[in-house]
């Protein structure tokens, strides 16, 4: 598919943006093990967890809608066959933690760019934990029991860190996860809010087994990553005045809104509540003023590693040299988004220059219409169609339909605000 956009002059109303990816994912899960049914509303309807309640269907648990009949902690059987994550990295690490704890072994794969993606970050504790793991290709569980270990993890990555929680709520002991950055906390919130024994200080987690966790009842909040191309795109076309309703604004994922506040651009919250202990608001955006530079480093790259190829186009139209370093981590993601942004913004008349772990923009430069491919990539796809809304003329981009992995209306939503 090639989608077709053009320069836009303002972005005007209101939407609601995907259910968070995240949570969905966690959601559906916990949900399976849970004792008794969960109602989750508002799940993501993005290929992604689709994923995963595909694979938990395989593993005997029923999701009917919005309801996961949880199975109780030892109700998972086994599939009879592989556990096919498609592209979803979140689905593969996170049930690799689940069932590495179950007497039984699973298989799990996924389409040619999760198959390439490091598994062995996963891998490696679940293996101190006691458990039966391996990759390529990724197999896991099917051993004897598991014991609570102190991981340090050396890349920060909250799948990993969910993966070794989901694995600790049935080993022997306490487990913990000593981090060097504060990820994504979902996992542990979410948790906590189904009666897990749960203590977070500072950048240690601890997990106690448990013997059993409560169903859910959770609207999911919209997905602050789905909400960060809004929140660039409104702030670089002049006159709009967008409104998203519903957005988790959890403090592990807000990095993005912070720095933005901070380079110039108008973002305002209203609304503020609370759904499964998750905090959530509608936000506010409006053209940005006088903008400054960015600089990103490794600590903060990390805090924001999915919403930087959106980032990356605000840059082009920001006065000075921007500098997004530390964000390594973007060369495995479903693409090279590295050198996928690279080419894309370059191919438009920006000034991107690629780095090992990042990017150097320098700016302001007028962006023209041009033929860009997404690589298959749905945040580079969505990136680059934010850039379109500046550029003058028309942009093509080559292989939009990735765009269904996690926000399926993001084209529908673009038409309606422009």
């Amino acid at each position: 598919m090639i989608a077709t956009v053009r320069s836009a002059r303002r972005l005007e109303g209101a939407i609601t943006v995907p259910g968070d990816k995240s949570i969905s994912h966690r959601a559906l899960i916990l949900g399976a093990v849970a004792s008794g049914e969960s109602r989750v509303r508002g799940l993501s309807a993005g290929a992604d967890v689709q994923s995963t309640a595909s694979c938990l269907g395989a593993l005997g648990v029923e999701i009917d809608g919005s309801i996961v009949r949880g199975r109780g902690m030892g109700g998972l059987r086994a599939s009879s066959g592989p556990l096919d994550c498609g592209n979803s990295g979140t689905t593969m690490r996170l049930l690799a933690g689940l069932l590495a704890a179950q007497g039984f072994s699973s298989e799990l794969i996924g389409d040619e760019s999760l198959s390439r993606r490091p598994m062995d970050r996963v891998v490696g504790p679940l293996k101190q934990m006691g458990a039966n793991a391996a990759w390529p290709p990724l197999r896991v569980g099917g051993g004897t029991g598991l014991h609570g270990i102190e991981y340090h993890p050396p890349v920060p990555s909250a799948q990993v860190k969910s993966a070794v929680l989901l694995a600790g709520l049935y080993a022997e002991g306490k487990t913990s996860v000593i981090e060097t950055v504060k990820t994504r906390d979902h996992t542990e919130l979410m948790l906590e809010a189904m009666g897990a024994t749960v203590t977070v200080d500072g950048l240690t987690v601890e997990l106690e087994r448990t013997a059993s966790l409560a169903p859910l009842d959770i609207d999911v909040p919209g997905d602050f990553s789905a909400a960060a191309f809004w929140l660039v795109a409104a702030g670089i076309v002049s006159e709009s005045k967008v409104k998203l309703v519903g957005v988790g604004v959890n403090p592990t994922r807000t990095a993005l809104a912070d720095l933005l506040t901070t380079a110039g651009f108008h973002l305002a919250r209203s609304k503020p509540r609370f759904e499964a202990r998750e905090p959530v608001a509608d936000l506010h955006v409006r053209p940005a003023g006088d903008l400054r530079p960015l600089r990103i480093d490794g600590g903060m790259a990390a805090e924001m590693i999915d919403e930087l190829p959106v980032l990356a186009v605000a840059a082009t139209q920001i006065a000075g040299t921007s500098v997004i370093s530390g964000a390594g981590e973007l060369r495995m993601k479903e693409s090279d988004r590295v050198a996928a942004m690279e080419a894309g913004l370059n191919a438009m008349g920006a000034d991107v220059v690629a780095q090992a772990d990042g990017w150097i923009i320098k700016g302001p430069r007028r962006l023209e219409g041009a033929r860009v491919d997404s690589v298959g990539d749905h945040r580079v796809a969505m990136a680059l169609a934010v850039a379109a809304l500046i550029a003058d003329g028309k942009t093509e981009i080559e292989g939009a339909e990735c765009v269904e992995i996690s926000y399926p209306a993001f084209f529908d939503h673009l038409e309606y605000l422009a």
